[in-house]
């Protein structure tokens, strides 16, 4: 038998409890309290502004798009798909792909952007690249292709790499290996950017504003309304963005949207890009959720995803209620579609035209 080389700890002394009971003491300082439309508008200007500093959103710089598409390819079932590259901050830079049906639909909503999550080799899998096998393993377990289940509906997808994934990994994950091509970079990212004021979900919300940009500029199709579909990572860039900016006129949130404290204090093995210093001092995530208001929103919850915490859907359910009071303002409740689907993370495409049509687009 080999010899244990350590002692055998009887007493562990860990700060998990007394950081519950702090979050407990000191979180939603800023929470959602409006008692009418009129309060919520000034609470949500208030809000966003608040947001927008905690995430380091003033830091970013602004710059000139520079889009160049440097690919085309005819797919299946009449998709072309463009690959563009925009510059979203001086000399950084934001590869796409961009997926146009034969027929794109009618209708205000014409254009998806289709954000990655976590562990599906960012735009590779959304924009479902079945000819890369790592990416279709990816594609198998997390039903991660929806940027082309969007396309085959007939909307205008755009499917970017968020930072740290794809083509964006930083240096520490560009090796020529599978795990760095499915895996991404955000923990490399935040301790590059928290020093400076940044932040990982800053800087792609940053992206996401500028991606915004540059659909405006595509006079092929209408551009006013734009839809936002996101899972897991991609939900939480779904949620941050449709907060912020009311250019996303309809957004899909599949497994994320959750209280903080059970999904990301107590479950804290979570990405880096989750976390934004001091942000649950001030709010949790239905406050942010509440910014979507009175716009339609599809949150699509799995019933055993670990990522809800102990408590599960109740911790979900929590946070949409406080959505549901601000959206009760406009008498626009109609407008928030809660899905609970069977099973653990991933995406559910089985009702995907079914909730578009409920969602007016």
């Amino acid at each position: 038998m080999e010899e244990r080389r350590f002692p055998k700890l009887e007493t562990y002394y860990s700060t998990l409890k007394a950081m519950q009971q702090r979050f407990d003491e000191e979180c939603r300082q800023d929470c959602l309290t409006a008692e009418n439309v009129e309060q919520y508008i000034v609470w949500k200007r208030q809000t966003r502004k608040l947001l927008e500093k905690l995430i380091g959103l003033p830091k970013m710089k602004s710059c000139e798009l520079l889009p160049k598409t440097v690919e085309c390819v005819e797919l299946e079932d009449g998709i072309r798909r463009e690959k563009v590259v925009i510059q979203v901050e001086p000399g950084i830079f934001m590869p796409m792909f961009v997926l146009i049906p034969k027929e794109v639909r009618k209708g205000e909503v014409q254009c998806f952007i289709a954000l990655p999550g976590h562990q599906g080799a960012g735009k590779f899998s959304v924009a479902g690249c079945y000819d890369i096998p790592a990416a279709m393993d990816c594609i198998k377990k997390f039903h991660y292709d929806y940027g082309m289940q969007l396309a085959r509906e007939g909307f205008v997808t755009f499917c970017p790499d968020c930072r740290g994934f794809g083509e964006r990994r930083e240096l520490a994950m560009q090796k020529d290996e599978e795990s760095s091509f499915i895996n991404g970079s955000c923990y490399q990212l935040s301790h590059m950017a928290e020093p400076l004021g940044m932040t990982v979900t800053g800087m792609n919300t940053w992206d996401i504003m500028r991606l915004l940009d540059y659909i405006q500029t595509r006079r092929e199709w209408n551009t006013k309304e734009i839809g936002c579909l996101g899972f897991s990572g991609g939900g939480m860039q779904t949620l941050w963005a449709a907060a912020l900016d009311d250019r996303i006129s309809v957004a899909v949130i599949s497994g994320y949207l959750y209280g903080y404290k059970e999904a990301l204090l107590e479950r804290n093995g979570n990405c880096n890009c989750n976390y934004v210093p001091h942000l649950w001092e001030h709010v949790d995530m239905g406050d942010i959720g509440a910014l979507l208001a009175p716009r339609p929103v599809w949150i699509q919850s799995c019933a055993e995803d670990h990522l809800n915490g102990v408590r599960g859907i109740e911790n979900v359910t929590e946070q949409i209620g406080i959505m549901r009071r601000a959206y009760r303002f406009y008498e626009a409740e109609e407008q928030i579609f809660h899905e609970i689907c069977p099973g653990g993370h991933q995406w559910h495409e089985e009702h995907l035209k079914e909730y578009l049509e409920k969602l007016g687009v």
